[in-house]
């Protein structure tokens, strides 16, 4: 089975602050993508001799309320599988519960035994809408 690491998101609320952090431990902006639609900018960055392994940094500009006060924003790890449904159904016949089910045939998102967010997005394009999962609702936060 295809698996690679892609990145970790966090949530940040003051980007230029963040940016200036991470520059200060040596990272470097990798990538900046901007999304009017949805109102918020994704900043990768990764260190100079690493850039497949950056940290996304996720910033809404309407702002982020009901973040923890204790700055502790991490969102989730996200990993690239060769084909979503097999992935999600493999982690389904074990006990896995799918919190998002990849509908899209692009994403999906489960939770670890600690309660830490896995993201997991099909390499290349997505596949087409299938079922069960196309029409399988959402459990939980994810």
């Amino acid at each position: 089975m295809h698996m690679k690491y892609l990145h970790t998101m966090v949530r940040v609320k003051d980007l230029d602050k963040s940016i200036a952090f991470f520059e200060l431990l040596g990272l470097v902006k990798t990538r900046h993508y901007d999304s009017e639609e949805g109102r918020f900018s994704l900043i990768f960055m990764a260190p100079p001799d690493q850039p497949e392994c950056p940290v996304e940094l996720t910033y809404n500009w309407d702002g982020d309320e009901g973040l923890p006060a204790d700055s502790r924003h991490f969102g989730h790890l996200a990993y690239e599988v060769g084909n979503i449904y097999e992935f999600c159904a493999h982690l389904q016949d074990n006990g896995i519960t799918i919190n998002r089910p990849p509908r899209d045939g692009r994403m999906a998102f489960v939770r670890s035994p600690d309660n830490i967010s896995v993201e997991l997005l099909q390499q290349g394009e997505a596949l087409a809408p299938a079922e069960p999962w196309a029409s399988m609702d959402s459990t939980g936060s994810w």
